[in-house]
């Protein structure tokens, strides 16, 4: 890219009067840098070793010692905000377009196995440039509002809503699931029925834009994601014991959540823990934390076998609390 260019698309400042006048990639890593590279300095501990390894301009947010007149020395409010703008304009440059899906879909096409003309987005800025940079011109992108800015992309569709061929579930527990789809038999995968619907969503919307594709075994995403334990919290292997902490950060799934669980495991003690501040329907096995140690405290003191813990993630288990060593809640 011509230097006058990037700095008109990203509106950022030249501060000296360099003899370069382009670049041939954009690289994050000083240690990766070769010669005509334009180096992104997020840390800027490593302009030097960039400069060193052949850097044809550096670009940071804090100012930097011009140790190499020669080469563009660039200055950015915000990396960030000119990386944005950098994967917007290869968007369009591809004329890429881009659908977007709630956050459970998107996290299940990451263990769909799809052609190269097709991406999921999802990651930091830095990632999501590799994605873009990498992609063939025309490549269709999926990604979630909830995860990635909706105006990185030039074009915005919804997932096409239509009738589609349904899931049919041959046998199914609380965290695995046998079904067929198009004929195709998949036997006891680590997917909850909760996910169903969503995986329909997904391969409908392969299918409608010709998308070829190939379910692999499924793997669990953090999002209703069991972690079986003893009477002492702790961790067992999947499905070997009755005791059950359910994982859920989003605190928007709570009631298709509970509802779920209240229609599949009623024969179960099942109990829901849930941010104080966040809106449910009241039910006596509801329980509301204000922080970590409070959600330890709730099921130190309640009989339960399952318990739906909103708000947080697994790594609940590996931090240091009071009475708690790593990956043991040790009452």
């Amino acid at each position: 890219m011509r230097l006058e260019n990037f700095l008109a698309l990203t509106q950022t400042t030249l501060i000296n009067e360099p003899c370069v006048h382009s670049f041939e990639n954009i690289v994050f890593d000083a240690i990766k840098v070769k010669r005509g590279d334009l180096f992104f300095a997020y840390d800027t501990k490593e302009i030097q070793l960039a400069v060193e390894n052949g850097a044809y301009g550096i670009i940071s947010e804090k100012p930097a010692q011009i140790s190499d007149n020669e080469i563009a020395w660039i200055k950015a409010d915000s990396l960030d905000d000119a990386l944005h703008r950098l994967i917007r304009f290869k968007t369009i440059e591809k004329e890429m377009v881009a659908y977007e899906c709630n956050e459970i879909v998107l996290k299940l096409s990451l263990q769909v196995i799809t052609m190269t003309y097709f991406r999921t987005i999802i990651g930091d800025l830095k990632s999501i440039f590799k994605i873009i940079s990498e992609a063939q011109q025309k490549t269709t992108l999926l990604f979630s509002p909830a995860l990635t800015s909706r105006d990185m992309f030039a074009v915005v569709k919804k997932m096409p809503i239509a009738s589609f061929e349904p899931i049919e579930i041959m046998e199914q527990t609380l965290f695995e699931t046998s079904f067929i789809y198009d004929n195709v038999f998949y036997e006891r995968q680590l997917i909850s029925p909760f996910f169903i619907p969503y995986l329909e969503e997904l391969l409908h919307f392969y299918r409608t834009l010709k998308i070829e594709y190939k379910l692999k075994k499924f793997t669990p995403i953090e999002h209703f994601e069991p972690v079986f334990t003893n009477k002492r919290f702790e961790i067992k292997n999947f499905g070997t014991s009755d005791k059950v902490l359910i994982f859920e950060p989003n605190v928007e799934l709570i009631e298709e959540q509970i509802s779920f669980l209240e229609r599949h495991a009623s024969w179960a003690n099942t109990i829901f823990v849930v941010p104080h501040d966040v809106e449910s329907k009241e039910s006596k096995n509801i329980f509301r934390y204000k922080n970590e140690k409070e959600i330890i405290n709730i099921l130190r003191n309640t009989l339960f076998n399952f318990a739906l813990i909103v708000g947080v993630d697994k790594s609940l288990l590996s931090r240091p609390l009071s009475n708690q060593t790593q990956l043991t809640i040790d009452f």
